[in-house]
């Protein structure tokens, strides 16, 4: 006898909230019972169709997405107090709209009836986890109802870190996450809250801050104080990429140790991590399934100590491991609670 499937509640059908669309119909243990989003449902269906994610035909019915292994309801609100979760008897909320980031927004949606949400961003505020998949996946509990799953360069950051510090000692760190321009940057100059990010995200590279850092020392505390980082955003829709320079304790480390430890960890950690050996460009990893793609032809050291890295990533892996989330927290309540690795 099949178990019953995991009914996900979606708050945000933006790119994200697509993907996870997409996801859960390749899936046979998860749907999507029901999206809210402020745009008009028959636009929603329409920017499903034309995403480039090829998936199960799904159609339009009234206020229903519809395909063959679920219908969704779709409910045309962008605010989570207005979300009746518990209509729906979902087992857990996904925010996707990385606008509902304060402990406050994620109550809202536990207040309206969802058992467990999660954010697909980073929050605002204290919760009960942040939880990396494939990083710190055991220190979740039963009791966590507030929950990050951080953010695709937060993911791919502490993957990278975890593996090489596990094997190699490291003194510091310091990333440039040279990422595709986000859905909040304009397209022409208009003045925001920033001034460079009141530039044109289609015409400019753009030095913008960056909170990764700062989290993955949360999850890796061993890099507590060593870890700092800044953000290029630029002019790519997707496609993101990770220059990671590491100082380590050691002169003895050589690139191919760094490589080597790498392409271990992606049979260890199959699904989440690849390697690739080929010269490939940020097109080449557009629809890659994996949290973090080691570039290991882009490995150099520089003197005694420094050793650089680039790793790229894509959203759909993001996408791909809050699933693996919520799978996750699944299997801690059928076992009653107790810790899963």
């Amino acid at each position: 006898m099949s178990s019953p499937k995991l009914r996900l509640g979606l708050m945000g059908f933006g790119h994200i909230g697509r993907q996870l669309y997409h996801l859960a119909t390749e899936s046979d243990d998860i749907e999507i019972v029901a999206v809210a989003d402020i745009g008009k449902p028959e636009i929603l269906h329409y920017l499903l169709t034309t995403d480039s994610i090829e998936g199960i035909d799904n159609t339009l019915q009234g206020n229903y997405l519809v395909n063959s292994k679920f219908e969704t309801r779709m409910l045309q609100t962008d605010r989570p107090q207005e979300v009746p979760w518990d209509i729906f008897n979902v087992d857990a909320v996904i925010d996707a709209t990385s606008k509902f980031e304060s402990r406050d927004d994620m109550q809202a949606h536990l207040n309206n009836g969802a058992p467990r949400v999660l954010i697909s961003s980073l929050p605002l505020d204290h919760i009960d986890r942040l939880l990396i998949a494939g990083v710190n996946d055991a220190s979740a509990q039963a009791a966590d109802r507030m929950i990050s799953v951080g953010s695709a360069t937060t993911g791919a950051l502490a993957l990278v870190l975890k593996v090489l510090s596990d094997k190699f000692e490291v003194k510091c760190a310091s990333v440039t996450s040279v990422h595709a321009y986000t859905s909040d940057q304009p397209l022409q100059d208009y003045a925001g809250k920033d001034f460079r990010r009141s530039r044109s995200a289609a015409q400019n590279v753009i030095p913008n801050t960056l909170a990764s850092p700062q989290w993955v020392e949360k999850v890796l505390p061993q890099f507590a104080g060593k870890l700092s980082g800044h953000a290029l955003n630029v002019p790519v829709q997707k496609g993101s990429l990770l220059d990671l320079n590491l100082v380590f304790e050691s002169e003895d480390i050589s690139i191919d140790a760094i490589n080597d430890a790498m392409r271990a960890a992606k049979t260890a950690h199959a699904g989440i991590i690849d390697v690739v050996e080929d010269p490939v460009v940020s097109s080449d990893v557009i629809g890659n399934r994996h949290s973090v793609v080691f570039d290991a032809p882009g490995t150099i050291k520089a003197g005694k100590h420094i050793i650089k890295t680039l790793s790229w990533y894509e959203s759909l892996g993001h996408a791909a491991r809050i699933l693996d989330v919520v799978r996750h927290y699944a299997k801690i309540d059928a076992t009653g609670g107790e810790k899963c690795a």
